[in-house]
């Protein structure tokens, strides 16, 4: 693990954990962004997932933003749009494809990641990013006391009114050329409900955007840290990505020269 700093104007710098890859490269990043309601955890929660990507082939990079005891919102999307760009500018020393960089969030950091995917303008640089995948995120925000806005987002938002609600939303962003996305949550998730996901997978598919969603039966909120979850959810994304980020030519190919069903003069070409 290599830490390296992202130096900002104005604000205490953000700090990076870089996890090389184990073995053939990729040349693909990922930035996985920590849970925590926005105002609690941080980038050692990423590690177990960061050491799964690496043994993949991925540059897993494990980020931090300022909290709300920190900073008010919108410092975090700033701070994870800050972090996007940085990454983009040192592609060359990362041996990354500055086309290739991925998210991935848990919670409150699934939905600034769902937010940086879907270019949301708070001031920051705005860097695109080829991928996005999202642990149980809120995606959409209102400013009603009860009975949808439970103490987080009640902190994000700090009295804000329905505008303000609206454009820390992850769905006012899904537009057409909202990147890939791959979306998982616990069926049982009882502080996000599943609908959440299942409503930005129906947006996403209505505008033309490539999404996968994997609802895991019995599972509840933070599920993918157990011990029996890690190693083969984080195995799923790494064949996401590998689909959708690092060789999507490839798979198109093999699907048409092996699939029956796409070949021209098939049953459906």
């Amino acid at each position: 693990m290599i830490q390296k700093t992202v130096q900002r104007a104005g604000a205490r710098d953000l700090a990076l954990d870089i996890f090389a890859p184990a073995t053939g490269a990729t040349h693909t990043a990922v930035i996985l962004l920590h849970g925590g309601g926005w105002a609690f955890g941080d980038r050692a929660q990423m590690h177990p997932y960061a050491e799964k990507l690496a043994a993949h082939g991925f540059t897993a990079i494990a980020a931090e933003y300022r909290l709300l005891s920190e900073a008010p919102w919108p410092a975090q999307i700033i701070d994870v749009q800050n972090v996007i760009t940085w990454v983009f500018e040192k592609a060359g020393q990362l041996g990354i494809d500055p086309g290739k960089i991925a998210l991935e969030g848990f919670s409150a950091g699934g939905h600034l990641a769902l937010l940086a995917a879907g270019r949301a303008d708070f001031g920051a640089p705005i860097t695109p990013v080829a991928a996005v995948v999202s642990f149980f995120a809120p995606v959409l925000l209102t400013a009603e006391v009860m009975p949808v806005r439970p103490p987080p987002i009640a902190a994000l938002l700090a009295g804000g009114d329905d505008e303000v609600a609206r454009r820390a939303s992850p769905l006012t962003y899904v537009a057409p050329g909202y990147p890939p996305t791959f979306l998982l949550h616990g069926a049982a998730d009882k502080m996000v409900p599943p609908q959440a996901s299942q409503q930005f997978f129906a947006a996403l598919t209505g505008v033309g955007t490539s999404a996968d969603l994997h609802i895991y039966h019995g599972a509840n909120h933070e599920f993918c840290a157990l011990p029996r979850f890690l190693s083969p959810v984080q195995a799923e994304i790494a064949a996401f990505l590998d689909h959708a980020v690092v060789d999507p030519e490839g798979y198109a190919a093999e699907d048409l020269a092996l699939n029956i069903f796409s070949k021209p003069g098939g049953p459906f070409g």
